[in-house]
């Protein structure tokens, strides 16, 4: 049977270059690839990737025709992953820094075992960022 290895998120944004340039200033990640269509970031062995949710056409669609590029600029900001870090102190703290921490994800110790604190890129997509504590 295979084994999983790494899972990668890839958030939806509304302007690809405006979130590279939120998750390389404020967290820290490099941009390993970037076009208008797609980008890849990473710090070290997190990787997360974003693509355009752009299309607006779905505006002008009459009611009873379906939704269905998968793309459409209502995804924007709906999305939401979670990044295991080894000192979610100090990566709060730095975020704190930056004034990026989510009003209701301050950092915490979680019933669950976590401790956490969430941010909002500039589409409204959550990151969380955790570290076990039992």
């Amino acid at each position: 049977m295979a084994t999983y290895e790494l899972a990668v998120p890839a958030l939806p944004v509304s302007d690809v270059s405006k979130a590279c340039a939120f998750y390389r200033d404020r967290l820290g990640f490099a941009v390993g690839y970037q076009a208008d269509h797609y980008a890849i970031l990473d710090r070290d062995r997190i990787e997360v990737h974003l693509w355009p949710a752009t299309d607006t056409d779905w505006q002008a669609r009459a009611t009873a025709e379906p939704i269905k590029s998968g793309a459409e600029t209502f995804l924007a900001g709906t999305a939401s992953c979670r990044i295991k870090t080894d000192d979610v102190d100090a990566l709060h703290a730095a975020c704190e820094g930056h004034g990026i921490v989510h009003p209701q994800g301050s950092l915490e110790d979680k019933p669950y075992g976590l401790r956490e604190f969430t941010v909002r890129d500039p589409d409204g997509n959550n990151v969380t960022f955790y570290q076990r504590i039992v």
